[in-house]
């Protein structure tokens, strides 16, 4: 690989003064950040949207996983604390987007910690936001594909009640998505892929305005408006921990928001979009959320049945309906959504990985630092995702709750990873940042302040017990999890302590890119 470190730091007057003038203005931007255009800019400002809100599809990521919230009290928990959760990612996400309009790159987070950290760890502190975000987007796209393979068996199930699946017919499943899911990618051209993220978008819109439609006609009659405000929790806790901990799993509707950072690269003009992208996805994410929990919320006649099933989004649409049939159709349809979520999930994590082998910051990252001539995108770490995911599905078939539990732990890792750099920003001063487009201004200190404190609260709850008494069922793992996860990184440190190396910036170039 090239010396691009060298060239950045030999940059000469002359290169400086054609910026926007022989030099593409974004690429110019990049090198300035020590790295060259590998990848072409493919994506639309619409078309990154799509792989955003494809990922993130709020309400139908939390009706993935709103049983859980409605366990803790019923559902005034599930409602207000997916609004709550909503509000306080938006300002966690607001810090990220104006990093990613001051320096954009695939990167992300690890980059933004190496620029902007002090001499003394920017290494370690780097390296560690950046093998966390791997990992973190890892575990997201196996939760991902999981969730369509536990949607079909879970219709199964509902069909035939003595159908008792065994874990390894899921993973099964899942291993059929992992294949199905990947030839999109290899087989839509780069230049074409735009069309998919895009095509994964509408496809929710429609779904979320038909399934409302479907249940709130179907229902009428049965609507119960007292489920908003009574408590119906059987977790054990109280009202106070029980609404903090729902905000928890309504940030699973929200966290990945930030995945457009990652295709910063394949992106025009990154420093405008990709803030204007991040807040869009935010915007689409409360206004399909918020309606459809409220209508769920409303629409429940046994609270109970719906807490206890073994897919509660299908419960839900039956108790609505009345029927069978319209309830297999929305359910089929969200399973599809699941299913069309996930090649965008393959994109976003492989970017990541290959600028952080671009990095040295993977084990053989020579290796996983290419991009092939024929797909212009990094099939090795799209490969190396997979096999990631793979092995880790292996997991659901030994304990589905280890498995769960490592998966609750992404929502915290993502947040980690967009706070570690605002947290450097509020102790050391945000003049560390470029100009740039999006500029939170006299707000800066108070959204990186508090994406810091509440980073420390959530995380506090998010280790809390499901359920009171403790038992080893109800226990909360994710702090052992954790635990490991950060002891990996620093053996990992020890190998890759010399190796790993991050950007030189030419800072006067960057600044005037982004003017």
């Amino acid at each position: 690989m090239p010396d691009i470190k060298a060239k950045v730091g030999t940059t000469t007057t002359h290169d400086k003064k054609i910026v926007g003038e022989a030099l593409d203005i974004d690429d110019a931007a990049l090198r300035a950040q020590g790295r060259e255009a590998e990848l072409k800019r493919s994506f639309s400002w619409v078309g990154a949207l799509g792989l955003a809100f494809g990922i993130t599809n709020s309400w139908l990521g939390y009706a993935s996983c709103f049983g859980l919230a409605l366990s803790y009290g019923g559902g005034q928990t599930a409602v207000f604390g997916l609004i709550t959760a909503g509000v306080v990612q938006w300002i966690v996400l607001l810090g990220l987007a104006e990093l990613s309009s001051a320096l954009t790159s695939s990167g992300g987070q690890y980059h933004f910690t190496y620029i902007l950290a002090p001499q003394p760890f920017k290494d370690f502190a780097a390296y560690t936001v950046g093998i966390i975000n791997v990992i973190a987007w890892w575990v997201t796209t196996a939760s991902g594909t999981f969730l369509t393979a536990i949607s079909a068996f879970g219709i199964a199930r509902f069909w035939h009640p003595g159908f008792a699946s065994e874990q390894w017919q899921i993973y099964l499943c899942y291993v059929l998505v992992i294949i199905i899911s990947l030839i999109p990618i290899f087989t839509i051209p780069h230049r074409h892929i735009d069309y998919l993220t895009k095509t994964c978008m509408y496809l929710s819109v429609v779904g979320f305005l038909m399934v409302l439609a479907i249940t709130l006609v179907m229902g009428n009659g049965t609507y119960h408006p007292s489920n908003l405000v009574e408590y119906h929790g059987s977790s054990g806790w109280g009202a106070g921990p029980a609404l903090m901990m729902s905000i928890g799993i309504g940030e699973y509707a929200f966290g990945a928001a930030g995945a457009c950072t990652h295709i910063a690269e394949e992106i025009p003009r990154p420093s405008r979009r990709v803030p204007l992208v991040i807040n869009l996805t935010m915007v689409v994410g409360m206004v399909t959320a918020v309606p459809w929990i409220l209508a769920a919320a409303t629409l429940i006649q046994d609270m109970e049945s719906v807490q206890n099933s073994f897919l509660p989004s299908l419960e839900l649409f039956y108790q609505a309906t009345k029927s069978k049939s319209a309830a297999t159709f929305m359910q089929a349809y969200m399973t599809l959504l699941y299913y069309s979520c996930i090649p965008s999930q393959w994109i976003t994590s492989s970017r990541i990985a290959w600028a952080f082998s671009r990095d040295n910051g993977l084990p053989f990252s020579r290796y996983w630092n290419h991009i092939h001539p024929r797909y212009d995108i990094p099939v090795r770490t799209t490969l190396l995702s997979a096999g990631f995911c793979l092995l880790y599905g292996l997991l659901y078939v030994a304990s589905s709750r280890a498995f769960n539990t490592i998966i609750n732990t992404a929502v915290i890792m993502l947040n980690l990873t967009y706070t570690v750099p605002q947290g450097i920003l509020a102790t050391w001063g945000r003049h560390r940042l470029p100009r740039r487009p999006f500029d939170l201004g006299a707000w800066g200190y108070a959204v990186n302040v508090f994406s810091v404190l509440w980073l420390i609260v959530s995380g506090t709850f998010f280790c809390f017990p499901v359920a009171l008494p403790t038992t080893v069922g109800s226990m909360n793992y994710s702090s052992v999890v954790l635990v490991g996860i950060f002891v990996l990184v620093r053996l990992l440190w020890i190998e890759r302590r010399k190796k790993f190396s991050g950007p030189v910036i030419d800072w006067d170039m960057l600044n005037a890119s982004n003017s």
